[in-house]
């Protein structure tokens, strides 16, 4: 983890689930979190495709728009959504968090000059229980490792995804299920093998 935001994330996370696999959506307090609340999210899970339940006001800043409702998918270029599909299926089916690496530009300039301003972009995926449920919910936080000049003006592209890494719960070494991260394309990692 490379970002303020992702370690801060992480670090509460973990400090609430104790010696689960993960905390209830319940326990998640924003005040203990509100100096990186901005760039949270929670995912809702349940009924298929992940969508944005609650976005923090620096994220959807960063997107140019409110993203309550939204498909996690509408975040990621065509290319990049196997990807960031796989990373959330990894998250849900193994208990475990995600961290990515993520690269946007400011849309204004995504046509006119691909090379420039291009920003790198921290993901943290964590699962939570919603009532008991595994597949409902999960925590989140995408952001910069320092706020673009740009921030509020110009709404990023669509994200390429362009890393990941397994956050095993601490004591866990098992490899993730089939169906995640299979095969090794640019930084991803290789994850095989079944349930530990």
């Amino acid at each position: 983890m490379k970002h303020v935001t992702s370690r801060a994330l992480y670090d509460y996370w973990n400090r609430l689930r104790g010696e689960r696999a993960a905390p209830e959506r319940g326990e998640i307090a924003p005040g203990e979190i509100r100096h990186i609340l901005g760039d949270t999210f929670i995912l809702d899970i349940d009924g298929g495709e992940p969508r944005f339940r609650l976005a923090g006001t620096r994220l959807c800043t960063l997107v140019g728009g409110d993203l309550k409702g939204r498909a996690f998918a509408s975040l990621w270029q065509e290319a990049s959504r196997r990807e960031s599909a796989r990373a959330v299926a990894l998250v849900l089916d193994n208990q475990a968090g995600v961290v990515a690496g993520a690269e946007a530009r400011p849309e204004i300039l995504a046509a006119t000059a691909p090379a420039a301003e291009q920003i790198d972009l921290e993901l943290m995926l964590l699962p939570l229980r919603c009532r008991g449920k595994t597949h409902a919910r999960m925590l989140g936080a995408l952001s910069p490792a320092a706020p673009p000049d740009w921030l509020g003006l110009a709404p990023l592209s669509p994200l390429t995804f362009t890393s990941a890494r397994v956050l095993w719960p601490e004591g866990a070494d098992r490899p993730a299920t089939a169906g995640a991260l299979q095969d090794r394309r640019g930084h991803l990692m290789v994850f095989r093998g079944g349930r530990g």
